[in-house]
Formats: structure tokens, C-alpha cells, sequence
């Protein structure tokens, strides 16, 4: 439920508008200043958000930056658009999450619930509001799954993520590594890092990544 008003998404921009650097960054549909309720949102309608903004919004060769479940999101649109992508940096990327580590997660109860109820409200730790989980959430992000196979993916990836994550396992980007084609992968990982990776010094990591990801800024 995190919008492009987060820290991260600003840091970047200042970033890029310092080196002249094109840059674009949108909310998916639901969120922040996007039309539409979150609860109607899926993995695969977030990801046609991704794909259309890079097909509307930008020309040539693009890097992916994504956190939580935006790191799904960049590897869903590398692989539907592998021509426009020159690499990817996921932060505590988290693919398969839904069913990872909701549905396989949840107790018999929170369960029986999303089945009688078709909506789940989990207790959030960075808000007051809860996040509401809904049954098409998790059914719809089954159509979406990666990370039972290779993924066909042969740009350079970065990745980050904190190995004191209480959300998203460090290890998880380590399964990642291990199942993406391209070679050129590397993974950073900060040990006292909790999941959102947003203090000075973590935003500071995040743009040193994504220059090495640049090429050489102009005079």
C-alpha cells in the first residue's frame, strides 16, 4: 500500500533530476494518488500498470527499481518487456508473497475467513490502518507465481535486502539469485536492515546500485 511519495521513490528522483537522468514514478491502480480501491487491485493488474507505463511513458532502455512487492511487480514486466529493460533493482524484492507468505502462512482461521468473507483486514505495522487481504488478492497472484521455476530474465539485477526483515526473508533474494538466467546478478545484504531499507544510508546504497547500473552521466 506504499505510493511514490515514499522515501525511496523521492530519493530517486532528486537522484536522477541531478544528473539529468529521465525518470518516471506512478502509483498502481488503488494507491496514493491512483483512482480505483485497493481492495479491487490483483498482482496482475498492478503489473499492466508497470507494462503500460513503460509502453506510454518512456522510450529506450529503462532500469526497474523495485521495493516489496514492486520487486514482483519489475520481474513480471522485465519478462513481459525484456527488450525496454537494461537491468533491475529490487529492495526486499518479494515475489510470490501472496501465497509464500500469506496463504501458506495464515492459521486455519484467517483462512476460513478470506473463504467465508472474501476480505482479511491484517493488522499493519507501519500505519494505523490494517491491510485489507481479499480471496482474488491471493487467487488472482497464483497466475503470477515465479519462483517454482527458472526466470527467464538475462539483465543484470541488483538486489538489497536487509537480513533483519521482519516482512520478507533475506533469503528470498538469495532463491532469487539462484533462479534468475542471467549471470550478472549480485546481492546485498545489511545485516542490521529492517524491510523498508529508507535511513539516509539505505537510500545512499540504493542510489550507489543504481549508477552502477547507469551509464556514464554526460558533461
Amino acid at each position: 500500500m506504499s505510493d511514490m511519495t515514499g522515501g525511496k521513490a523521492l530519493a530517486l528522483e532528486a537522484f536522477a533530476a541531478a544528473r539529468g537522468q529521465a525518470f518516471v514514478r506512478f502509483d498502481y491502480f488503488g494507491h496514493g494518488a491512483s483512482s480505483g480501491r485497493f481492495e479491487d487491485g490483483s498482482i496482475g493488474r498492478w503489473a499492466a500498470d508497470a507494462i503500460a507505463v513503460l509502453d506510454e511513458l518512456t522510450h529506450g532502455l529503462q532500469i526497474l527499481v523495485g521495493s516489496s512487492m514492486g520487486g514482483w511487480i519489475m520481474l513480471l514486466a522485465a519478462l513481459a518487456r525484456p527488450k525496454s529493460v537494461a537491468g533491475l533493482v529490487g529492495i526486499a524484492a518479494a515475489p510470490d508473497f501472496t501465497e509464500t507468505l500469506m496463504w501458506r502462512a495464515f492459521s486455519p482461521e484467517i483462512r476460513a475467513t478470506l473463504e467465508r468473507e472474501g476480505v482479511y483486514y491484517e493488522p499493519s505495522a507501519y500505519g494505523e490502518q490494517p491491510y485489507p487481504i481479499t480471496r482474488h488478492l491471493i487467487e488472482e497472484g497464483r497466475a503470477h507465481l515465479l519462483m517454482d521455476k527458472p526466470i527467464a530474465i538475462d539483465c543484470p539485477v541488483r538486489l538489497i535486502h536487509g537480513v533483519a526483515d521482519p516482512d520478507v526473508p533475506y533469503t528470498l533474494s538469495l532463491d532469487l539469485m539462484a533462479r534468475l538466467a542471467s549471470t550478472d546478478v549480485e546481492v546485498t545484504l545489511v545485516k542490521a536492515g529492517g524491510h523498508r531499507l529508507s535511513e539516509p544510508h539505505d537510500l545512499a546504497r540504493m542510489m550507489s546500485v543504481v549508477r552502477g547500473l547507469l551509464p556514464p552521466a554526460g558533461p
